[in-house]
């Protein structure tokens, strides 16, 4: 099954899976204290805006951690550094940058992982969803495109990541994954290596 790119949120720890048919050549790096979606060396160049973008992110505190498959990661974790509510701060952007003006109206999704709530949300075309976590937790930009409960058995962010992209869903490109800790949060990536 085809679900595109999808998120996994718990109360503790999220991670996010690139699948793309149409853009494989990407891969996770670390840029700037965030871990960011780019083309690989090899990548055909093309001008579409959502091929690259900061896809984890913590606030400046390290109360918070986003995670999300587009530029909304950004403004969502800005709200968070200005003293937004958690849920909040998820809301707004995504409700102003809506879904991706794209062949396949492509939704943004989107979760936090905060120190006492974390939440879990997608726009599309029709709605406008988000749900507190208190387990495990999936959306996906297609067919899974409603918050649903599932497993997430890592807790190592690369092993979350790597947890991620072996599931079996079709064309995985690469995650990304993060955890809280007793001093913050850690990150991790995979790149199918």
């Amino acid at each position: 099954m085809y679900v595109g790119r999808f998120i996994v949120v718990a109360p503790d720890r999220a991670a996010y899976r690139v699948s793309s048919r149409s853009f494989p050549n990407r891969q996770v790096i670390e840029r700037d204290e965030a871990l960011t979606v780019a083309p690989t060396p090899d990548a055909p160049e093309t001008d579409n805006p959502y091929i690259s973008y900061n896809c984890l992110r913590t606030t400046e505190g390290g109360e918070f951690a986003v995670i999300g498959n587009g530029t909304q990661v950004d403004p969502i974790t800005e709200k968070l550094d200005l003293g937004y509510p958690a849920r909040d701060a998820l809301v707004e952007p995504l409700l102003a940058l809506d879904y991706e003006k794209d062949d396949y109206d492509t939704p943004r999704i989107a979760g936090v992982v905060g120190d006492e709530e974390s939440y879990i949300g997608i726009v599309r075309r029709d709605a406008l969803l988000v749900h507190a976590v208190e387990e495990p937790t999936l959306v996906a930009t297609y067919e899974k495109d409603r918050p649903e409960a599932t497993d997430l058995e890592a807790t190592d962010p690369g092993a979350m990541a790597q947890e991620l992209y072996e599931r079996d869903l079709e064309h995985p490109v690469c995650a990304a994954a993060v955890a809280r800790t007793d001093d913050g949060f850690e990150t991790g990536f995979y790149n199918g290596e």
